[in-house]
């Protein structure tokens, strides 16, 4: 998408944004985004100064997406700075229903993920390859098979090679990793990179079932989108 997001509703919601501002500072405010549609919304009302390229989280009742800034203006001192933003690319949109279905583009069947990513808590522990930092005990937030998405003010920059734990049951687990996406202020995307193909497939139906028993989900539809 290029320029602002295109129009589909004029529904206005409220929302809670946060990340890093263009003065490198982290912030986290309410909002109101408007202009919805499939494939992001117009922010008015930020505080903060933003800059094109930006990612941002943003949250919507219980639902949570990182989004990337397109455009931004000044809005005066009513409005104060408006901000267009898109979802980035594998995130489900936090206002789905309201958007209209037949311009979303992250639907069922147009995901191009492997793996279905489950929004669930899901400890790991990560150690660093210069073995001269502290490992982080976490959450991630977003996990499937070949990887993971961490929430962090303060996340470790783009390439960084380490080590990811986890537990399956009472199956510790172990795999190299690289940190393939770093997003100041939000958080930072995680590869699984010497998982094989036999534990990473053992790993999404652990999630699928972990999620299912969360959710409350139907473990037919549970099984066919880790199928998908």
């Amino acid at each position: 998408m290029e320029g602002s997001p295109e129009i589909q509703t004029e529904s206005q919601l409220h929302v809670r944004v946060w990340g890093m501002d263009a003065d490198a500072r982290p912030f986290s405010q309410n909002a109101v985004a408007s202009n919805i549609s499939g494939e992001g919304a117009q922010l008015v009302g930020i505080t903060h100064p933003l800059k094109t390229g930006d990612i941002l989280g943003i949250k919507h009742g219980e639902k949570k997406a990182r989004f990337k800034v397109v455009w931004v203006t000044d809005g005066g001192s009513l409005r104060k700075i408006e901000a267009g933003v898109q979802i980035v690319e594998g995130q489900e949109m936090p206002w789905q229903q309201i958007a209209n279905p037949e311009e979303f583009t992250f639907a069922p069947g147009k995901i191009t993920r492997r793996f279905v990513r489950h929004k669930i808590q899901f400890p790991i522990e990560i150690g660093l390859a210069d073995n001269q930092r502290a490992h982080m005990n976490t959450n991630a937030t977003d996990i499937g098979g070949r990887g993971c998405y961490v929430e962090t003010m303060l996340p470790l920059s783009l390439g960084t090679q380490g080590t990811i734990t986890f537990w399956m049951e009472d199956e510790k687990v172990q795999t190299t990793a690289v940190v393939r996406s770093s997003d100041p202020g939000v958080g930072m995307g995680i590869e699984f990179t010497t998982l094989n193909p036999h534990v990473q497939k053992r790993l999404q139906q652990f999630l699928d079932k972990m999620d299912t028993s969360l959710s409350g989900e139907d473990p037919a539809k549970s099984t066919t989108n880790a199928a998908s």
